[in-house]
């Protein structure tokens, strides 16, 4: 009679985080933990608190809650982007949440559960002279280096600029997303290229000082990326994000980082069309 009764409540907890029946690769149960690494440069979605020194962010919070939710601890770690999909296929990380997009060139290797609608966008100094996107052919443009986005700068001036007869935007490398802003602050830029998801936070954090220009340049979800071969860890993390956004906390971390407009309705898996 106890251990019936036992039974009942755990499968009532289960049904509650949205994980029942969920399977995970043998190795990460008998662990108890998901060891996960990110680029803590990004913010909002994964950052260093100035205040606490604390590991924070949007994807901090899904990650830990989908830890949560399979009955993990999360383990985080850090390192620069560029060293994130080697983190991943040395098995460093069990997966990877930090602000990485879903992208064809990525899926020879890897598959995503997609989570977050993104596109690259220009934006400038508010004192700019710039007025419309147009204006910056020919002009000094940065973005991360290690990103698909100088990929998405040239595609972007070869459609805009060469068509209409313009010298091509000038593209100036950055290590991380803090390393592009000083540089536009510094002047050696003229203007930026970042995920939309980050910039309401970037001009919260620093009013008046950014402004955007023109439309995204693109458009594709960001994704949690898997090995391959890491189909029931895939899987698992996918059933416990579609709870998520069944139940409301997925919406209330969104929102909560200030981009609840970047919401997907169901997450997805390999969607993003480049």
């Amino acid at each position: 009679m106890r251990s019936t009764s036992i039974a009942a409540v755990v499968g009532v907890l289960l049904a509650a985080t949205g994980v029942q029946g969920a399977e995970l690769p043998e190795a990460i149960k008998k662990a108890g933990e998901l060891k996960l690494t990110v680029s803590s440069t990004y913010a909002p979605m994964e950052y260093r608190d100035p205040a606490t020194n604390e590991l924070v962010g949007l994807d901090i919070d899904l990650g830990t809650e989908i830890g949560k939710r399979l009955g993990l601890k999360v383990v985080w770690s850090e390192t620069k982007f560029a060293e994130i999909i080697p983190a991943l296929q040395t098995k460093r990380a069990d997966f990877v949440i930090s602000g990485i997009s879903d992208r064809l060139s990525r899926r020879e290797t890897a598959d995503f559960v997609d989570y977050l609608k993104t596109g690259p966008q220009f934006f400038l100094l508010a004192e700019s002279p710039v007025q419309a996107a147009i204006d910056l052919c020919g002009k000094k443009v940065g973005t991360t280096r290690s990103t698909i986005y100088p990929q998405d700068i040239e595609r972007w001036s070869k459609a805009n600029c060469e068509t209409a007869g313009k010298p091509a935007v000038q593209f100036t490398p950055g290590e991380n997303a803090v390393d592009v802003r000083n540089q536009l602050k510094q002047g050696r830029i003229d203007a930026a290229v970042q995920g939309s998801e980050t910039l309401p936070y970037a001009q919260q954090q620093e009013p008046g000082k950014y402004r955007v220009v023109g439309e995204p340049i693109g458009s594709g979800y960001q994704g949690i990326m898997f090995r391959k071969e890491d189909t029931v860890l895939r899987d698992a993390v996918f059933e416990a994000l579609g709870a998520m956004i069944t139940d409301g906390i997925y919406k209330t971390i969104l929102t909560k980082w200030g981009i609840p407009g970047n919401a997907i309705e169901k997450p997805m898996i390999n969607a993003a069309a480049q």
